[in-house]
């Protein structure tokens, strides 16, 4: 089993800033994919972000330029900084990693992200 413990989330005016943190424990073989989701009142969850083992990263349209991820593969941590933050990304970020040789899925806890206009 893994383990994931998300940080950073908190409220914040718009145009500003949060970085998300995001750490796995527990019995890791190796960390594929780390990426971060989220998901809105009334919303389906929805991909904003995820990193390759390798570093290949991808966004989701709608953060493209706001946001970046990064991982510190010897912490198997993923981070997520966001700026110039918008009411519309107010929703709770979860985060994902796929593990070991069959990518099997582990979700944070999810942490809440406030932005008020």
């Amino acid at each position: 089993q893994v383990q994931l413990v998300e940080s950073g989330g908190g409220l914040v005016q718009t145009g500003g800033s949060l970085r998300l943190s995001c750490a796995a424990s527990g019995s890791i073989f190796s960390i594929n994919a780390m990426g971060w989701y989220r998901q809105a009142p009334g919303k389906q969850r929805e991909l904003v972000a995820r990193i390759s083992s390798g570093g290949r990263t991808n966004y989701a349209d709608s953060v493209k330029g706001r946001f970046t991820i990064s991982r510190d593969n010897n912490k198997n941590t993923v981070y997520l900084q966001m700026n110039s933050l918008k009411p519309d990304d107010t929703a709770v970020y979860y985060c994902n990693v796929k593990e070991g040789v069959w990518a099997v899925d582990y979700w944070g806890q999810g942490t809440q992200v406030t932005v008020s206009s």
